[in-house]
């Protein structure tokens, strides 16, 4: 289905698309480069609304968000377009080629919301930003039914447009693939200002966690880990972020993330964070939280379950340390 899409100007014979930094200059009949707005008659229009690739109920541990809800079970869906070009990407089947959809109108996804007992809805997978028409009318309905919204992004989406989104969304993870500005240009057709600029907005409005693929030969040095932290860290110390392990994938062959950068990142995180945690390995400590105080372990995790072991209420039981969680 298409709406007309919002945030863009008119200029002659052409449109520009005013959602993401890429800024696109579409002429008639063409596309953008996210591949979901369309310029036709004059005016740009959002071709995938309500176009959805996937629907699942997911651990909310998968997306990853450790300190929101744990243990409990979100509603997950996708559409079929994405913003950027990582050369690596794990859903590239939905997100960077034409897969089947199935159009799903708010009120149905609300309906399927209320019969899965679901927390909320994940908008996920691929990029639920190049969805924004659709989430906005989404979020809100879901929202009037008291169920949250969550978004995994890449966060690339220009100020105005995000800071409208804000109010209905609950929590994000958001993923920040590099703190190299010309590898995320050049390699990742993305812009990592307009990255930490949504993490930076969004974690004053919404609860926030920091996802880092470390991919062998892009992001895998030590030098380049501890920008990373550095800036997690001047941030808030309380932002949960996740390591994740690179496996070859689409047009990125080289060989899986080196488990030693792996636990380098956790090491060197947890000395600067409160909360690091490892994703795509099988190091169960590492996917665990403990009291960033005294040590004890929270809450135990094993492949998406969560068992909350030294959590009352939202303190630590053995030190009354105040935790940055969401129950």
């Amino acid at each position: 289905m298409k709406v007309e899409a919002r945030y863009y100007e008119k200029q002659d014979d052409q449109v520009q698309c005013r959602l993401c930094p890429h800024l696109c200059v579409i002429h008639p009949g063409k596309f953008g480069a996210c591949r979901a707005r369309l310029h036709e008659n004059g005016k740009l229009w959002a071709i995938n609304y309500g176009d959805t690739t996937s629907v699942a109920l997911d651990p909310i541990e998968k997306k990853p968000l450790y300190h929101f809800y744990p243990g409990r079970q979100v509603l997950s869906i996708a559409c079929n377009s994405c913003n950027m070009r990582c050369p690596f990407c794990q859903n590239w089947e939905i997100s960077q080629k034409e897969s089947a959809t199935q159009f799903l109108p708010p009120d149905v996804l609300v309906k399927i919301y209320e019969d899965r007992n679901s927390l909320g809805v994940s908008y996920t997978y691929t990029e639920p930003l190049v969805w924004f028409e659709y989430i906005m009318d989404a979020a809100r309905q879901i929202r009037e039914h008291g169920g949250k919204n969550v978004l995994v992004t890449n966060g690339l989406i220009n100020e105005e447009p995000l800071r409208e989104m804000l109010p209905l969304i609950d929590a994000m993870n958001i993923d920040l693939k590099t703190m190299d500005a010309k590898k995320y240009a050049k390699v990742l057709y993305g812009d990592l200002t307009t990255v930490k600029r949504t993490i930076e907005i969004a974690r004053t409005v919404c609860h926030v966690e920091v996802t880092n693929l470390i991919v062998t030969g892009l992001n895998d040095k030590e030098a380049a880990v501890d920008q990373l932290i550095d800036y997690i860290a001047g941030l808030d110390k309380n932002i949960p972020l996740h390591f994740s392990r690179y496996y070859p994938n689409y047009n990125y062959k080289k060989q899986p993330t080196p488990t030693p950068i792996l636990e380098y990142a956790y090491a060197e995180g947890r000395k600067k964070l409160h909360f690091v945690y490892l994703g795509n390995v099988p190091a169960e400590e590492a996917a665990n939280t403990y009291c960033p105080k005294c040590g004890s372990l929270l809450i135990e995790r094993m492949y998406f379950r969560s068992i909350i072991k030294g959590l009352k209420d939202r303190q630590c039981a053995q030190c009354g340390t105040e935790i940055a969680i969401i129950l």
